[in-house]
């Protein structure tokens, strides 16, 4: 069985491939210059002797169907996502546990895929508020089932 805060965690990262694979299907300067750059080191790998003009021109052409795939990664992730988060609510304790984990697993994982993707860079601010969002994910884990029925006999 699987635990509720695993469909949370896998919910947010599907999260942030959607938005990733929205942000390569929409910008196509990304693609085109991946589709260049693997071209050109495939034909240095493969010793083949091109013009900078083959790379560019078989690229011309390329970027389309890798941004139709990318779109339909999209649509892909967020129904695959959807149904994690459905499945992480049922399962967890509380809804807010499950959308705090969904939360700061998709904050994560799109640092880490803007990163690996796109080569982007996040401020000292951006990481303080995950700190803050991950410090609240803790202490909302932290409490058990227990404690919050505890509670809940003391205000009666």
């Amino acid at each position: 069985m699987v635990s509720g805060s695993i469909y949370a965690l896998l919910a947010g990262f599907l999260g942030a491939a959607a938005s990733s694979s929205a942000k390569l299907s929409l910008g196509a300067s990304y693609l085109k210059a991946m589709c260049e750059s693997g071209v050109r080191s495939w034909t240095v790998e493969a010793t083949i002797f091109t013009s900078e003009e083959v790379h560019k021109t078989s690229c011309e052409w390329l970027h389309i169907p890798l941004r139709l795939l990318c779109g339909l990664l999209l649509f892909i992730c967020n129904a695959v996502m959807w149904t994690f988060f459905a499945k992480a609510l049922r399962h967890c304790s509380s809804s807010a546990r499950a959308t705090v984990t969904t939360t700061a697993s998709n904050f994560i994982s799109s640092a880490f895929l803007g990163y690996v993707i796109f080569g982007e860079s996040h401020a000292l601010l951006w990481w303080v508020g995950i700190f803050l969002t991950l410090l609240g994910l803790f202490i909302l884990h932290g409490s058990s089932p227990q404690d919050q029925k505890l509670d809940e006999k003391k205000d009666a």
